[in-house]
């Protein structure tokens, strides 16, 4: 079981058993808002939970999908991925209970993602996005040290048939490592 720790998070492999935790964010109105999906009926939080446990079985793995749990309480607050999308090139992406935004969690576990990806996955590029609304996730991606790309427009359809647009930042490998040295 894969897992990763920072000072207050634990990063771990979903279990089927947190499928209630992740519902509830997964039907709030409010994080769909941001997302390309939701909000998700019970079945539709089911069925993702299914495909996060049975991607942990795929060899070679492309995708990590994991749950954000807080050392202090041991409470699932959101969960976050990394995906390699073609060789050397990983997207991340990240997604919370509101309860638990503008306290630093998601930059926190997405830097630990920038180092699985870079030093365990042997990439050269990660890129994440967010709907240009979201300004709360340019801001976690700003901190990382990612650069702003573009604006990618009408590239996304919502599963409610609404075309999406979406920020798109990305840092390499190089600079990644020039921000470790500074830090």
């Amino acid at each position: 079981m894969m897992i990763l720790e920072t000072e207050r998070l634990v990063l771990r492999e979903f279990a089927l058993e947190d499928a209630a935790a992740v519902h509830v964010y997964a039907a709030d109105p409010v994080v769909a808002a941001h997302m390309s999906w939701g909000p998700n009926t019970e079945e539709e939080t089911w069925d993702y939970m299914q495909y996060v446990t049975q991607m942990q079985g795929e060899q070679p793995r492309t995708g990590f999908e994991l749950a954000v749990i807080l050392k202090e309480t041991q409470a699932l607050i959101g969960g976050t991925g990394i995906f390699i999308n073609s060789p050397g090139q990983g997207e991340i992406g990240y997604c919370y209970n509101p309860l638990y935004w503008g306290r630093g969690y998601a930059a926190e576990a997405a830097a630990a993602l920038l180092r699985f990806g870079f030093n365990e996955l042997g990439l050269h590029r990660i890129f994440a996005t967010c709907r240009p609304g979201n300004t709360g996730s340019a801001k976690v991606m700003q901190k990382l040290g990612m650069k702003y790309e573009g604006h990618l427009r009408g590239h996304m359809l919502h599963k409610q048939g609404r075309w999406l647009d979406s920020y798109q930042y990305s840092i390499l490998k190089p600079e990644y490592e020039q921000l470790q040295t500074l830090a």
